[in-house]
C-alpha cells in the first residue's frame, strides 16, 4: 500500500510535468528507495528534455535578426553620447523655429555650419554639471546627443515627431540606437570604444565628427533592419517555389516589392556617404582619419558590402517571380486568343450552315 501510493505520486507528477515539492517528498521517502527517486526523476528530465527540443525547434523555424548589443547598460565613470535615427528625413527649418519659440536650447556654430546646412547643432541652456550637454540633429533623420540622460533623449525624440518625414518604428529605432563613452585628452582620438576629446578650440569639430560617424551607422542599421523585414515577408514565396506549389503572390505586390528595394539600394549607394567618405573631410586630414576610424569601428564599409550582396539576392529573386507571373500571364492570354479563335470559328460554320441549308431549300422548289 506504501509503494502504490508512493508510485501514485511519481506517476501523477509525470504525467503533468510539474515539480513538485522535492524537500517534503525526500523527507517522508526511506533512504533504501533510490530506485523509485531515480525513475522518476530520469522520467522528469527526459520530458523536460523533450520540451526543450520542441521548443527549440519551433526558435529556428522563425530566423529573425539578432538584437544588437544594447551598451546603454554598461556603467562608465566618463560622459555618454547616444546617437538615434527616427525618420528618413527632418524638417530642419522648421525644428530650428520650433527650437528658438521653446527657448531650452541655443543654436551654435562650428565652420561647417556655413558649407553644410544638412545639420544643426545646439546646446542647452540650462547646464546640469560642467559639461554641457548638446546635440546634433541630421537631415537625413538622426539625432545625436552629448551627456544628455535618457529622460532628456526620449523628451527629444518627442518633441522631433513633428518634424520627421517617414517616421521609423519606435521600436526599431529603440534597437538600433548607438552608445558611446567618451572623456576628454590632450588629443582627440577614437581608443578601445571611447571617444577622447581634446581641451581646445577644436572640441566642436571633434563631436561634429564622431557624431557625423555615429550617425552613420545608426542610419544604416535601420536600412538593415528594413531590409531584414523585407527578407522575412518574402520568406513564403521562396518555400513555395521550392516546393513547387502556386505563388502566393499578384504581380502587383511582385512590382511594389521591386520598388522597395531599388528605393532601399537608391538610399543606400546615391543618397548617402557610405561608399565614399563626406566632402566635408577631403580637405581636412585630421577629422577625415578621426571619421574613418569611427567608420572602421562601427564596421560600415563591411555591412554596407553585406548589404548590398542581400540586395542583389533579393533583386534577383523579384526577378524571377517577375519572369515566372508574366510567362503565367502570357499563357492566359495565348489561351484567351485560341478560344476566341474558335468561337469565331464555331460561328463562321454556323454562317455556312446556314447559308448552304437557305440555299438547298430554294433550289428543291424550282426543281419541282
Amino acid at each position: 500500500m506504501w509503494l502504490s501510493g508512493r508510485l501514485a505520486v511519481c506517476v501523477q507528477s509525470i504525467c503533468h510535468i510539474q515539480i513538485p515539492s522535492t524537500v517534503s517528498f525526500l523527507r517522508h521517502l526511506p533512504l533504501q528507495r533510490p530506485a523509485v527517486i531515480s525513475s522518476c526523476f530520469q522520467a522528469r528530465n527526459i520530458s523536460s528534455s523533450s520540451m526543450c527540443h520542441h521548443n527549440e525547434a519551433n526558435l529556428n523555424t522563425l530566423k529573425k535578426r539578432p538584437k544588437r548589443k544594447n551598451r546603454l547598460d554598461e556603467v562608465t565613470k566618463g560622459y555618454n553620447v547616444t546617437a538615434y535615427a527616427t525618420a528618413e528625413e527632418y524638417d530642419l527649418e522648421r525644428l530650428l523655429s520650433n527650437i528658438v519659440k521653446q527657448d531650452l536650447y541655443e543654436r551654435k556654430t562650428v565652420i561647417a555650419s556655413g558649407e553644410n546646412p544638412d545639420f544643426l547643432y545646439v546646446t542647452a541652456k540650462y547646464e546640469v554639471d560642467d559639461e554641457p550637454r548638446e546635440i546634433f540633429f541630421f537631415r537625413e533623420g538622426s539625432v545625436v546627443l552629448w551627456n544628455c540622460p535618457e529622460l532628456e533623449c526620449g523628451n527629444v525624440l518627442k518633441q522631433l515627431l513633428p518634424f520627421e518625414i517617414d517616421s521609423y518604428d519606435k521600436y526599431v529605432v529603440q534597437d538600433e540606437r548607438e552608445w558611446m563613452p567618451y572623456d576628454y585628452d590632450e588629443k582627440a582620438h577614437m581608443k578601445k570604444g571611447t571617444f577622447h576629446l581634446s581641451q581646445n578650440d577644436t572640441v566642436p569639430l571633434e563631436k561634429y565628427t564622431f557624431s557625423n560617424a555615429m550617425s552613420t551607422s545608426v542610419k544604416l542599421g535601420i536600412w538593415e533592419a528594413l531590409l531584414d523585414k523585407y527578407v522575412n515577408s518574402m520568406a513564403y514565396v521562396t518555400e513555395d517555389l521550392k516546393k513547387g506549389r502556386q505563388i502566393r503572390i499578384s504581380r502587383a505586390e511582385v512590382l511594389r516589392k521591386t520598388g522597395e528595394l531599388f528605393a532601399l539600394r537608391h538610399l543606400i549607394n546615391l543618397r548617402s556617404d557610405l561608399l565614399d567618405t563626406p566632402d566635408f573631410y577631403w580637405d581636412r586630414d585630421e577629422f577625415g582619419h578621426m571619421y574613418s576610424n569611427v567608420c572602421a569601428y562601427f564596421s560600415i564599409q563591411r555591412r554596407t558590402k553585406v548589404m548590398n550582396e542581400k540586395l542583389n539576392h533579393c533583386v534577383e529573386l523579384a526577378e524571377l517571380i517577375s519572369s515566372n507571373l508574366n510567362d503565367k500571364h502570357h499563357v492566359r492570354l495565348e489561351w484567351m486568343i485560341i478560344w476566341l479563335i474558335m468561337i469565331e470559328v464555331l460561328f463562321e460554320c454556323i454562317h455556312l450552315y446556314d447559308r448552304y441549308s437557305g440555299h438547298t431549300a430554294t433550289e428543291e422548289p424550282a426543281a419541282e
